[in-house]
């Protein structure tokens, strides 16, 4: 063995170099190792995120089926001729959407300029522009506000992902994923479909994008700002708009011109420095004064007038047809009618239409004492945090406790004024807060008007209302309001259905006697006498009640029941309205002017009714028809005899009736006058060879008419019509074939001979006598027969002449023969019965329809009139 010292050293420099070898062996294998467990978490980690980004991109919206076009349009009402006549707009609906050509290539390139640089270079997104937000982000402290977000990209953020705005952080994440996935997916998909990819994107996006002041898309942006079409705006104010969308409150340039303008001028710098614009187009545009021209145009502009009553009507009608016919919830039908690009094409005649409104505004037009009328609504929020609630009939028990007389009328909107504030006093404590407050004030007595094409059910005209009207879509009095109509239903639910019937002719002869119901309620004339044997045709002529009652009480009212039914009146009640006051309009709930002006306007077609229209056609924003209301299809309620017998003796009513100051200069007319109990609501109904119209006056506090103010809407009624009937020619109403003229003794009904005493009348064929009477010889008197002075009986033929209003009640008669004084509108002053002993002036004593002695069944007193 050998130790020496040499040796040994050796030998332990041998052990640490083997135990070196050792240790580094080991080293590189454990990086190995864990380079490789790296590499396998990596691997790993690369299949997660790959696999969540694939369930994340499987989970996108299909491109087949995302809608790029904007998800909002206003829709158009036009009149009949065409005309466009309101615009309608909801929420992001305000939106008139035009193609690429509409939209001026200084337009395009602006938006381009400032919002996407690179658009027309990439496919969908911009890997230049996600590293330079991504570099800019993390050079201010992680704080990512630079924009990376592509044309294509932003389109598809506002119609496919409308939700964006209420994500959390990592729904963010996911949606941006899915967006730059899509957007890739779109340009290649519209490029295959042969489309031109980014002129598709770039139309809808500036269709789509919000342009500040309710405006969204250039169109209306256009229209707004500068009062005219996308395609005719210059290169400054093309500038202008695209400056809008990063900020559309802040970049508003008619409420912040200062900030618009700043990037404007970036906008127009970015267009010639990417070559879009020349130096001289660019100082041009740099220079222009664009700013005063808004500022002119936003002081032109008028605030947004509220909807006209016929506009009212047919938004109501279209929502309500779209729930009926369409299957729409009420939600879905308003956003399409507010939202959904719509034409709706009406039957408005605007020159009849601006004729109504102008004559319910002159005060001209209604009588001299007109009062204000006050409607009013109040909420206080107590010092304790209770809330109260107050109304105008609140405030008028608490004056009533002074006055009993107080109705809430008023000389001026000062006076009323004046009510509000003492009765606030009187309910508001110390430490109350108002809420809410709503005062509205109306010229009283109301007036509303319908005229409709009798031909095709079409409204052409209407007014709900007299007085300024400050809101859309409010209370319209000719179709929410439902009145008692007076004497209108005595051609409806009595005579209409007796003459088709054959009950009655207008030769038959009703005793205008004492008579009640069948609950002993006595019945009146609105005259207050009674006018002996008067025919249907004098009846009608002169509105008397109580034939009208006998004829409905012989008929039944049920048959008057179910006739006016068929005529449209949709709140009748079986239960409560089959009884003998309908003859005079006696019902429960009442009915609207609108339907009384259709059931009106059934006659005037020849007994056809039509269910009253005020739109012709809808049509989608893709032009599709969505409803078609053209063909109005008629009902025939009454035979064409029954309507030209009717409109005959209506005609009378006009000539020389309760009707006279209706009557119209250079046209024929007929009509009917209505006057409720205590002359609350006064109405008439007519037509002419044209049209028909039908007009109801009332006070909305229910008060009485003096007198003298009530014949004032039967010349508002004239006037109009005078006006719309102007320049048409004068024709007389066709008459049915089924209808002829025919003498008839007065004595047997049958067909007259010279002898006998007889009267001329219209009658249906189907009830003209064939036989002819036998005569009535009279032997001549041995002595001369002493003069007397003869009366108004002695003329069969002869109706007193009404003056003004139905409810006058003239100076009791001398004797019950005499005629009674002139009544206007209140159908009470017939004729005196004839005398029958005199041959040359015979009185119209019985016919075979005769029903004087006809006994009451129903009970309940009517409307007087």
């Amino acid at each position: 063995m050998h130790f020496g010292k040499s040796h040994l050293e050796d030998k332990r420099e041998d052990l640490q170099s083997h135990y070196g070898k050792i240790e580094k062996t080991a080293g590189v294998t454990a990086l190995r190792i864990a380079f490789c467990l790296l590499l396998v978490v990596l691997v790993c980690g690369a299949g997660l995120v790959i696999g969540a980004v694939r369930g994340v991109i499987d989970s996108a919206p299909d491109i087949s089926e995302a809608n790029i076009m904007p998800l909002g349009n206003a829709s158009f009402i036009y009149d009949a001729d065409g005309n466009q006549v309101q615009k309608l707009t909801g929420a992001q609906g305000n939106r008139v959407s035009i193609s690429i050509e509409e939209i001026p290539l200084d337009m395009q390139h602006a938006i381009v300029a400032v919002e996407d640089a690179r658009f027309y270079e990439h496919n969908g997104i911009d890997p230049s522009g996600i590293i330079r937000a991504f570099v800019v982000g993390v050079s201010h402290g992680f704080h990512f506000t630079e924009g990376a977000s592509t044309i294509t990209q932003q389109l598809l953020k506002n119609n496919v992902f409308t939700d964006w705005m209420e994500e959390t952080r990592m729904q963010s994440f996911k949606r941006k994923i899915q967006e730059q996935y899509l957007a890739l997916k779109l340009e290649k998909t519209l490029t295959a479909e042969g489309e031109n990819a980014k002129d598709v994107i770039l139309e809808n996006y500036l269709n789509t994008i919000n342009l500040g002041s309710g405006c969204y898309g250039v169109q209306t942006a256009a229209q707004t700002y500068f009062g005219k079409d996308a395609k005719d705006l210059t290169l400054s104010e093309c500038a202008v708009l695209a400056a809008i969308p990063k900020a559309p409150t802040a970049y508003n340039p008619k409420n912040h011109p200062e900030k618009n303008q700043q990037r404007r001028d970036k906008i127009l710098n970015n267009m010639k420095e990417q070559g879009y614009i020349t130096e001289e187009e660019y100082t041009i545009a740099m220079n222009d004064n664009v700013y005063d021209r808004i500022a002119m145009h936003t002081q032109s502009q008028a605030e947004s007038a509220p909807y006209s009553y016929f506009i009212d009507e047919v938004i109501t009608n279209l929502i309500n047809d779209l729930m009926v016919q369409k299957g729409y919830t009420e939600v879905q039908a308003k956003n399409v009618v507010y939202s959904g690009g719509l034409k709706i094409y009406t039957t408005q005649d605007s020159y009849m239409q601006s004729i109504l409104d102008t004559e319910f505004q002159n005060p001209e037009n209604f009588p001299a004492n007109t009062q204000i009328g006050l409607d009013w609504a109040l909420t206080v929020e107590q010092a304790d945090g209770e809330v109260q609630n107050y109304s105008k009939e609140m405030l008028q028990l608490y004056f009533r406790n002074s006055d009993p007389n107080f109705d809430l009328l008023f000389d001026s909107q000062e006076e009323a004024q004046s009510y509000i504030d003492q009765y606030k006093a009187a309910i508001m404590q110390e430490g109350d807060t108002i809420v809410a407050e709503r005062s509205s004030f109306t010229p009283q007595p109301q007036a509303c008007m319908t005229v409709m094409d009798q031909r095709t059910g079409y409204v052409k005209a209407i007014v709900g209302g007299r007085g300024e009207k400050t809101a859309s879509l409010t209370f319209n009095r000719a179709t929410d309001n439902y009145s008692q109509p007076g004497s209108t239903f005595k051609i409806l639910s009595a005579y209409g259905p007796a003459l088709d019937l054959g009950k009655i002719t207008l030769a038959t002869v009703i005793k205008d006697e004492p008579f009640n119901y069948s609950d002993g309620t006595p019945l009146q004339n609105s005259d207050l006498t009674y006018h002996g044997d008067v025919t249907v045709r004098q009846a009608i002529i002169n509105s008397i009640n109580i034939p009208a009652v006998k004829v409905l009480t012989e008929l039944t009212p049920k048959v008057g029941f179910d006739y006016l039914k068929k005529l449209g009146f949709s709140k009748l009640s079986e239960e409560y309205d089959v009884i003998q006051p309908l003859a005079l309009g006696g019902i429960t709930y009442g009915v609207s002017d609108l339907e009384l002006t259709a059931a009106y306007a059934a006659i005037a077609d020849g007994g056809q009714y039509r269910k009253p229209v005020f739109y012709t056609k809808v049509t989608d924003s893709k032009g599709n028809v969505l409803i078609d209301n053209t063909e109005n299809k008629a009902t025939q309620v009454f035979k064409a005899s029954t309507a030209s017998l009717l409109t005959n003796a209506m005609e009378d009513v006009l000539e020389k009736g309760t009707g006279v100051a209706a009557r119209l200069d250079n046209m024929h007319a007929a009509g009917k006058t209505g006057t409720t109990n205590e002359a609350k609501d006064l109405v008439f109904a007519g037509f002419t060879p044209y049209y028909t119209a039908a007009i109801w006056a009332t006070y909305d506090t229910h008060a009485e008419f003096p007198e003298s103010d009530r014949e004032f809407h039967k010349r508002l009624w004239a006037k109009v019509m005078n006006e719309i009937h102007e320049g048409l020619a004068d024709m007389d109403f066709e008459t049915s074939a089924t209808v002829q003229e025919a003498t008839i003794c007065t004595k047997t009904g049958l067909l007259a001979r010279s002898s006998c005493p007889s009267i001329t009348e219209y009658f249906a064929v189907s009830d003209l006598p064939t036989e002819r009477c036998k005569g009535h010889y009279t032997a001549p008197a041995s002595t001369p027969t002493p003069t007397r002075t003869p009366s108004a009986a002695s003329t069969p033929q002869a109706t007193p002449t009404p003056t003004e209003a139905p409810q006058e009640t003239p100076a009791p008669p001398e004797t019950p023969a005499d005629p009674p004084s002139n009544t206007p509108e209140t159908p009470d002053t017939p004729e005196t019965p004839d005398t029958p002993e005199t041959p040359d002036a015979p009185s119209e004593p019985d016919t075979p329809a005769e029903i004087s002695e006809v006994q009451p069944q129903s009970e309940e007193s009517g409307s007087s009139e």
